[in-house]
């Protein structure tokens, strides 16, 4: 007994020591693949926008809404028909049939005041308010979808550019290591450098996570169905183009072409033709009736009647008050609307000098003085005439300064997209 327990023991000792010597394979986390959609231009994107966008869509609806509105104000009231008997005895007794009178009577409402006149005036305005309100819709949602493509083309060359240094880094550590090697630096040096490899994968990272996530973004602003929706941004964030603009000519451009004062016009024509649908209301209407009055024990006749309200009492004032309010807000709308657009074509103009001004100082060739540098720099410590932390230097200098240069772009950009806002004009 005691040598089947040993016999045992062994092999499971045996067991144990063949699976700790058995490697286990590593596991390496690898990207999820990006799918890659056709290229689109900014133009491209706004087109499949103005096509595809359900909010838009559902945008639409509210002018759909409002030209129904103008079916129902064309019409007329209905005629209605009654029927009806009297000289039904209360003890329901003696000849039942002969002691009733049956009457069929039609009757119509007629409208005065020109009602239905002034009721389609107003319906047709409300529709021209939901046409214009809808506009105002398109061109800010146009414009953020231009922000989100222009957002996309940044976050790529950020993107580009943690690539590149990672790429440079990694050749860095290569010949570090090779130097290591040869017995020219110690270890100690090796295992920093190494260490700062962190940095540039952190960096490579992050750019990539903004990058896939403003575009994401993009694809939700543009399209019907987002799953079917892939597409990338197509161009560069370093184009760059230069306009001459004047304040008074922006300005004229902005109080033509603004859609939110244009609509805030169209509520002012809308709330005079309720005032005038309102103040008709207090008309009464004109009810005609006829018909006739058969007397089953014989006799038969006609009747005819008129009646109308009268207005003793309810004459429609408090949607007469409440039209004229809403043509005193219309009018306070549009002097806001007024002073808003000259405020925003003033701070728009001023943004855009002064982004201007930043791409400016840095295509003034700073940028290729701090690639040279890294290039030299570079060189020199293949030549041993520099250290390893200066070429890091180098890296970081030339990394912040296209950063930064790339932020300017887009600050310049999207001071020109707040001037498309406040002017409702595309630019050339």
């Amino acid at each position: 007994m005691k040598s089947i327990f040993l016999v045992l023991l062994m092999l499971l000792t045996g067991a144990v020591l063949v699976h700790a010597q058995t490697p286990t394979p590593s596991v390496t986390a690898t990207p999820a693949a990006t799918p890659v959609g056709r290229q689109v231009t900014v133009s491209e994107a706004v087109s499949i926008f103005l096509q595809q966008n359900l909010q838009l869509v559902a945008s639409r609806y509210d002018v759909d809404t409002a030209e129904a509105e103008k079916l129902t104000a064309r019409l007329r009231p209905n005629p209605v028909v009654s029927i009806g008997n009297s000289g039904i005895p209360i003890l329901l007794n003696g000849p039942f049939l002969q002691q009733q009178t049956f009457a069929y009577n039609i009757s119509q409402d007629l409208e005065l005041g020109g009602k239905r006149e002034k009721r389609i005036t107003a319906a047709e305005a409300n529709a021209e308010l939901a046409q214009a309100q809808f506009e105002v819709a398109v061109w800010q949602m146009t414009n953020d979808v231009k922000r989100k493509f222009y957002t996309v083309l940044l976050n790529r060359s950020l993107l580009d550019l943690a690539r590149e240094n990672q790429k440079t880094f990694d050749e860095i550590v290569e010949h570090t290591r090779d130097v290591f090697k040869s017995g020219e630096i110690s270890g100690l040096d090796l295992e920093r450098l190494e260490v700062e490899r962190i940095k540039f994968d952190t960096d490579v990272a992050n750019a990539e996570r903004d990058y896939q996530l403003s575009l994401r973004d993009l694809r939700l602003a543009i399209g019907a169905d987002y799953a079917a929706m892939a597409i990338d941004v197509s161009g560069s964030i370093e184009y760059y183009k230069e306009y001459d603009f004047t304040y008074g000519e922006l300005r004229d451009e902005a109080l033509l072409a603004r859609p939110d004062l244009k609509a805030a016009h169209v509520a002012e024509r809308a709330a005079d033709a309720n005032i005038i649908l309102q103040d008709a209301q207090k008309v009464p209407n004109l009810t005609l009736s006829g018909g006739v009055n058969q007397v089953v024990a014989g006799g038969s006749n006609y009747n005819f009647g008129v009646g109308i309200a009268l207005p003793t009492s309810d004459r429609n004032q408090g949607e007469r008050a409440k039209a004229r309010i809403d043509k005193q807000r219309a009018l306070n709308q549009v002097q806001i609307t007024t002073n808003q657009i000259l405020s925003d074509v003033d701070k728009a103009l001023i943004a855009v000098n002064i982004q201007k001004h930043r791409v400016d100082l840095y295509k003034s060739g700073v940028l290729t003085k701090v690639t040279n540098i890294q290039t030299a720099t570079q060189e020199a410590l293949k030549a041993g005439e520099n250290s390893t932390l200066d070429l890091l230097d180098a890296i970081r200098t030339r990394r912040e300064t296209l950063a930064d240069f790339y932020q300017a772009i887009f600050d310049y950009q999207s001071a020109l997209l707040d001037l498309e806002l406040a002017t409702a004009t595309p630019l050339p």
